[in-house]
């Protein structure tokens, strides 16, 4: 029979400060209405305290996704981050979340597709599941963006927050689970959106600090245009593969970056407000943990056997789109 690769738990982190938009219009020339009307965003939560980092909220939100579906640390038998704010170019971020979440020797690594990465690391998960190689495989989206945000650049600083999301994957031979998914990426938005320092291009240097080359860059414009395309075809592209209609989806679960690419993703959909999933307001732009915190907010709404529509755009650029029957 068949397997697939099933979401049989989700579980989410962020950090109890909180950065307002008003708070920000105390740092740089903004206000709590240019935000919201232009974002949709009120507040994120920030990492703050020494020596905290991505792995630290990661490890918190497996921990709930351990407690919550009953699984023992050493049943676990694969781990997978995605982040674009490792707590070191090496070891993994993964690697640190095993240790601290007290899962014994067993396969980790960190994925990194920008916005994009939760999907990609659950699309990299189910492959797992589905050879029947492994059992119970952790997917997380984490990341601290507050650590590469310059809060001088307001076109940057208003948008991004912190925070994790986590699932369980096991298989099933049910008629639910990861029923399928598309991934794609573009290399000439490298200049688009990018933190330019720190890699092996440009190593840091003094010159890499006084030009700022370790805060993220983004042209706001371009960025937007290739979302509002791309996201929306390739989620409108995933439901003419499995021949659903609007009507056939329960939710929409999108990245949350901003509103207006929110809205323009459903209506390329046919899908009303009623059926999005939005938290944008209260964590802003977390990256890969927009789309596991979007589940576990809204855990309690979905019912067995819910076809969900997941969908996200990010630096690279990479975009992608995943069809999930919900399991539980």
């Amino acid at each position: 029979m068949k397997l697939r690769a099933a979401i049989t738990g989700v579980h989410g982190y962020v950090p109890e400060d909180i950065l307002t938009n008003d708070d920000l219009s105390k740092i740089v020339e903004t206000s709590d209405e240019w935000i919201t009307t232009r974002t949709g965003i009120k507040q994120r939560h920030i990492q703050r305290g020494e020596g905290l980092a991505t792995s630290h909220m990661a490890a918190e939100a497996v921990k709930g996704l351990l407690k919550k579906t009953n699984t023992q640390p050493e049943e676990v038998d694969l781990v997978i981050c995605a982040t674009v704010t490792p707590d070191y170019m090496f070891p993994s971020t993964a690697n640190l979340v095993c240790t601290q979440c007290g899962i014994p020797s067993i396969g980790s690594f960190d994925i990194l597709a920008a916005c994009s990465g939760f999907l990609y690391a659950l699309s990299t998960g189910s492959q797992f599941i589905e050879s029947g190689r492994y059992k119970k495989v952790i997917v997380i989206g984490a990341d601290k963006m507050s650590a590469i945000i310059d809060y001088t650049d307001r076109t940057t600083c208003v948008l991004f927050g912190d925070g994790a999301g986590a699932v369980m994957l096991e298989p099933t031979t049910e008629e639910n689970g990861l029923m399928d998914f598309l991934l794609r990426s573009d290399g000439t938005g490298e200049n688009h959106l990018i933190m330019k320092g720190g890699g092996s291009r440009f190593p840091a240097s003094h010159e890499t600090v006084d030009q700022r080359l370790h805060y993220i860059h983004q042209e706001g414009p371009s960025v937007f245009k290739f979302a509002v395309t791309n996201m929306a075809d390739i989620s409108a592209e995933i439901m003419e593969r499995n021949s659903l209609s609007g009507d056939d989806i329960s939710w929409l679960v999108p990245h949350q970056a901003n509103k207006r690419i929110i809205d323009a993703t459903a209506r390329r959909m046919g899908i009303g407000d009623e059926k999005v999933m939005l938290n944008i307001q209260n964590y802003g732009n977390t990256t890969a943990g927009t789309i596991p915190l979007c589940l576990f907010d809204y855990e309690k709404q979905l019912k067995k056997g819910d076809n969900l529509i997941l969908a996200a755009f990010g630096g690279g650029f990479t975009w992608g789109s995943a069809y999930i029957k919900w399991a539980y």
